[in-house]
């Protein structure tokens, strides 16, 4: 059964949209933890638009499972992940001006510069994987680049529907079973909800799901415990 990380960037977009202390995105990961997470992820973007630099340590100090901290190239934002010790790093692309993030990373024009950041964020011990598009060219270059892990990017699957969607599902299978033909490790995320992870669960290789948006929404109805207990459970069913 793969691993349940809960992402909780919107928890902290709760409390940016007022510029409160609450509520707070580390004592929210904590509830989700005794819920039955098996991770936290996080990511802190350049505008700081959610993420702060200050709940990223405090969540590597607090939390008791796996600390998956989400970011791009940029230096400043490298410099941060080389000091937080993370157990993994999911590099990713980003935009100001996208709502969430929208692709996967291009992992062969980034080539050079991964094989900088990689191998300085393995040395502080953390699984680096790439968060990309589930197509052989990037998962070619992303084992070129030496990273341990891909993260395929489930958002075209998520957004689509009837037949398109099951094409989508197909391209992710492909794609998880040409990843570990190469070496590769497989996570998935981006875009799931109680509806439509299911399928995804089934995923050839799989290790770990990152759902973020779909838990907090549903923790505003029911509760934290509750919201991630039913993931779980939806996850262990499939």
């Amino acid at each position: 059964m793969p691993r349940l990380h809960v992402n909780i960037d919107h928890v902290a977009t709760v409390r940016q949209a007022r510029r409160e202390a609450f509520p707070d995105p580390v004592a929210w990961a904590l509830r989700a933890e005794a819920a039955g997470a098996e991770g936290i992820t996080c990511h802190l973007r350049v505008d700081r638009r959610h993420i702060q630099d200050d709940d990223v340590m405090r969540l590597r100090e607090r939390i008791g499972t796996r600390l998956n901290f989400e970011m791009c190239l940029t230096p400043e934002i490298v410099t941060v992940g080389l000091e937080v010790n993370a157990e993994a790093y999911c590099l990713v692309p980003e935009s100001r001006e996208e709502v969430t993030t929208e692709g996967g990373l291009d992992a062969g024009r980034e080539l050079a510069r991964l094989r900088e950041v990689i191998p300085a964020l393995a040395e502080r011990g953390g699984e680096v994987s790439l968060f990309i598009d589930p197509d052989p060219h990037q998962l070619d270059a992303a084992a070129e680049a030496g990273a341990a892990f891909v993260e395929l990017h489930t958002g075209p699957y998520a957004n689509a529907g009837g037949a398109q969607r099951a094409r989508e599902l197909e391209r992710l299978i492909t794609a998880a079973e040409h990843a570990h033909a190469i070496g590769l490790r497989v996570n998935a995320g981006h875009g799931l909800d109680y509806e439509n992870t299911t399928p995804v669960v089934g995923l050839p290789y799989l290790e770990e799901l990152n759902i973020g948006f779909a838990i907090v929404a549903e923790a505003l109805t029911t509760g934290v415990d509750q919201a991630v207990g039913r993931m779980i459970a939806l996850i262990r069913e499939a």
